[in-house]
C-alpha cells in the first residue's frame, strides 16, 4: 500500500467516526458504517460473520 493510499484510508477513518460523534443517533451511525465496510469486504470475498462482537450476556 502506498503513502497516499494509506493517507486517504485514514482520513475516511476520521470522518466516519467524526460523524458518528456529532450525530444525533450514534448507535445508527456506527451501525450504517459497519453495514457499509461489511459490504466492501464482502465484495472482496472476505466474510465478516466470525468477525462479529458478540453482545455481553
Amino acid at each position: 500500500m502506498q503513502d497516499m493510499e494509506l493517507a486517504a484510508l485514514l482520513i475516511d477513518s476520521y470522518a466516519n467516526l467524526q460523524r458518528i460523534l456529532t450525530t444525533d443517533n450514534p448507535k445508527e451511525e456506527a451501525e450504517y458504517q459497519l453495514n457499509l465496510v461489511a459490504a466492501k469486504l464482502e465484495a472482496m470475498g472476505i466474510v465478516t460473520t466470525k468477525l462479529d462482537k458478540k453482545p455481553n450476556s
